[in-house]
This record gives C-alpha cells, structure tokens and sequence, in this order.
C-alpha cells in the first residue's frame, strides 16, 4: 500500500470520527433539551392553576359575601365581642375562635375583585359594606372596653398597636392564598379559615376600640393602621391574582361608559398601589430600625460591664434614640458608643440617628450602691436575729412540755389525775364544752378558819337553754367529784 494510500485512510477516518462526535453531542443536546422540557412541564403542571378556576362561581362567591344585613351584622357584633374579651384575658384560643367566624373578608375581596373586572356597582357596594363594618366593630369593641370593669393593657391587646414588617408579608400571602382557594372549583374552607387566623383583621379593630374606650390615641390609630395595612394587601393581592388569571371585565352597552369606568377602576388601582408601596417600604425601614437598634444595645451597651441601663426610647420618625443610664457615663464612652453608632456596618440605618445620653452622677450613683450594700446587711442582720429568737421560742415551748409533763406526774404520784386526761375526758362526755379549767382555790369567811374550793371554769357552746345548762352542770359537778375523789366540785360559768 502506497503512502499516499494511507493518507487518504487516515484522513477519511478522522471525518467519520469528528462526526461520530458530533452525533454523539447532538444527542446529548437533544436529550437535555427533552430534560429541561419534562422539567419545565411538570413545574407548570405543579403550579399552573388557571385550568382550576371557576370564575363565574368565584364572582358570585364574592358579591354574596359582601353585603352586611341581618344575620351577618349580628354574627360581626358578636364575633368582636368575643375577640374583644379574648384580648382583654390574653387568650389566644378565644382571639382563633372570633376570627374564625368574622365576616370582614367579603367586601375586602369585594374591593379587590371590582378593580380587576372594571366592576363599579361592585366597588361601591363594597367600599360602603367594608365602612359599615369598621365603624360597627369599633363600636362594639368601644362599648365593651367602657362598660368592662377590666381595661389594663395585655400583651394580646399591645402586639396590635404597632405594625410591622411580618404583618405586611401576612397580608400579602394571606390573601393571595385566600384568592386563590376562592377561584378554586370547590372552595377550600379549610384555606380559607386560615387566612380568617393569619390575617388577624378583627383583633386591630377592638384594639382601636380599646384605645377610643380609655383615651389612648396613639393605641388608637396604631391598630386603625394595622387593619388598613392588612385590608389594602389583601385587596390588592385579590386585584393581582384575578388579573394574573385573565378574569372577564364587566362589559357595558356604552362604550364611552365602559372607557370611563375602565379608566376610573385603573386610576382607583393605582392609587392603592402607591400607598401601598410606601407603607411596605415604611414599615420596612421601622423593622430595620428595630432590628439595628437592639442589636446595637446589646453588642455596645448591655455587653459593657461599666454600663448600667435603666432604660431607652427611641423615635423613628426624629430619629433620635435616647438611653438612660443607673450610672456616670464619661465622655469618652459616650464618644465611643457614638462613633460605633455612626461607623459600624452593622448598623447602617442608625447612621443619621441622633444618640443623647443621660447617666447619674457619681455622688449619687456612690450613695445608692451604699444605701443598697447597707440594706442587705441590715436584712441579713435581721434574718439572724429572726433565727435566733425563732430557737428561743422553740426551746421555750419545750421547756414548757416538760413542766407540764413534770406537774401531770406530780400530780399523779400524789393521787390525782393528769389534767389532760380529766379534759380530754370531759369533752368527749361533754360534747358541748367549748372552755375548761380545774383549779385548787383557798377561801375564808371568817377570816380565821381557811377551807379549800375545787373550782371548774367552763364555757358553753352558745344558744343552749338555761335550763339545760343547769342539768348539764349538775352532771359535770358529779362526775368531777367521783373522777377527782372530792366531796364539793363547783361549777363556775365564764
């Protein structure tokens, strides 16, 4: 075989194999294609529920549930009533239970469904229903919190007084699940009820009332800001999930009528949107302001062992943060935890904040660690002398037994009885004997010859007849005597 032969070989199979490589990544290609393919259609399967929906139903669902009459206005009273006590004991469980059967979620929808199909008559219905909600559930909440004898702040009545960022996040994913379990072919009650919990739209309003019922209107308009946080982002995500899901707009005969409609729901939507998106981003930087200052306490000024807080307040609106403290505070750490406010990065909202400083002098701090030190030694001081007179009473009594036992043997050596026996056997013959004493007592008429009493004092229970008595006396004057082996027992009554 010639050379050139064998070129032409070689040369001949290094074309089969480049394409024997290239079918080979052709293949892999196509395979990964079909991959990402299965992938993408089981992800769009998974979460497309558009094929789910039924709009027609879902319409109708909302407008049904918007109206406030009847039955529905007495099912609201009594479900702040209920909330209202649940937050005036704390109590969560009952807090669930009120909200579980609030109506406030019909016209909120109502709202956000009438800006997405261009709905008017809807809208106004709703934004009417959705006013007389509010003002009827304040008022409840008010009249129960003025007529209530118990009107202290709880912990369930105080976390509705101010927003934050969760709140929001709870709005918007609440209502975009309650939306969507709405459009749903067979509504998911159970969704549905979660959202009632989640959302929370009936504790904020008995809190406004809460605030009107004892004068406190900063309580006040916190909660009214929380409950229009609330409504906003759950009509809003109502608004977004019915437009996402193409439902059909309302059509009107005129059509300079439907543009002007049209026109008015888009603007209406635009002014919600706007506000809506500068109280996310309000509530955003509070959160972060809270965040950045309790981590600013605690890594600067609780972490100092020369740092004795007492207290802080802070305003995010002057943007001020002011700290008390027990003790003197030089100027060098004031300077110190200023330049930590000002350049650390973990602190990058609190940079323009304006920190103020007050701490106790010296002299004063000096005089109450001492009072304080010379307290407790008084009280330790106290505590052993306590003690000590706790054992001498205790010795006391013991010593008391003994002489009692001593005298009872004495007596008993000398032909009497012990006189724990005689009383003991006195009350169990004499059931009604309340008080009983025996004593040797010595007497002289004339003052010449001397003669000895046996004396019994006793005391009676109260309401026996005079007539009884003298009967029961007589009994007891001759039991003694037989126990005692005297001749005279006289009975005196104390």
């Amino acid at each position: 075989m010639s050379v050139e032969s064998k070129f032409n070989f070689s040369e001949e199979e290094k074309v089969k194999s480049q394409q024997s490589v290239d079918e080979s990544k052709e293949a892999v290609k196509k395979d990964a294609q079909g991959l990402f393919k299965s992938i993408k259609t089981f992800i769009s399967e998974l979460l497309d529920f558009r094929d789910d929906t039924d709009r027609d139903a879902t319409i109708q669902a909302i407008k049904n549930d918007i109206n406030l009459k009847g039955a529905t206005a007495w099912i609201l009273i009594f479900a702040i009533f209920v909330a209202s006590i649940g937050l005036n004991v704390s109590s969560t469980a009952v807090v669930i239970g009120a909200m579980l059967i609030s109506p406030l979620m019909g016209p909120i929808l109502g709202v956000g469904m009438s800006l997405a199909i261009n709905d008017i008559d809807t809208l106004k219905r709703s934004l009417i229903n959705l006013l007389v909600m509010v003002s009827l559930s304040i008022i409840t909440a008010f009249l129960y919190f003025k007529l209530s004898p118990l009107t202290e702040l709880t912990p369930e009545l105080e976390a509705r007084t101010q927003p934050n960022i969760l709140d929001v996040f709870v709005a918007i994913f609440g209502g975009l699940a309650l939306i969507v379990a709405k459009t749903k072919k067979g509504t998911i009650a159970s969704v549905i009820f979660g959202v009632a919990i989640a959302t929370a739209l009936m504790p904020p309003l008995c809190t406004a009332g809460y605030g009107l019922a004892v004068g406190n209107m900063k309580f006040f308009f916190g909660a009214t800001y929380l409950f229009t946080i609330n409504t906003i982002f759950i009509a809003l995500s109502t608004f977004l999930v019915l437009k996402i899901l193409r439902f059909p707009m309302l059509k009107y005969a005129n059509s300079k009528r439907r543009r002007l409609i049209s026109r008015f729901a888009t603007l209406i939507a635009i002014v919600v949107m706007i506000p809506a998106s500068f109280t996310f981003w309000n509530v955003y930087n509070q959160t972060k302001f809270k965040v950045e200052l309790n981590k600013f306490l605690e890594f600067e000024v609780k972490s100092n062992d020369a740092l004795q807080l007492m207290n802080f307040d802070s305003d995010f609106e002057g943007k001020t943060i002011e700290l008390n403290f027990f003790n003197e505070v030089s100027d060098a750490t004031k300077q110190d935890l200023l330049n930590e406010l000002k350049n650390n990065p973990l602190y990058p909202d609190l940079r323009d904040v304006t920190l103020k400083i007050k701490g106790s002098d010296t002299k004063s701090y000096e005089l109450i660690s001492n009072a304080y030190q010379d307290a407790r030694e008084e009280l330790k001081s106290s505590k052993n002398i306590i003690s000590g007179l706790q054992k001498e009473i205790e010795d006391l009594k013991s010593e008391i037994v003994l002489l009692n036992q001593t005298l009872e043997q004495n007596n008993q050596k000398s032909g009497g009885i012990a006189f724990s026996t005689l009383s003991r056997d006195a009350k169990v013959r004499f059931n009604e004997l309340q008080y009983f004493s025996f004593s040797n007592t010595l007497e002289s008429k004339d003052f010449i010859k001397v003669d000895t009493l046996n004396v019994a004092s006793v005391k009676w229970s109260p309401g026996i007849k005079d007539s009884i008595l003298k009967v029961t006396e007589d009994k007891l004057s001759e039991w003694l005597k037989q126990e005692l082996q005297v001749k005279n027992v006289i009975i005196k009554r104390n």
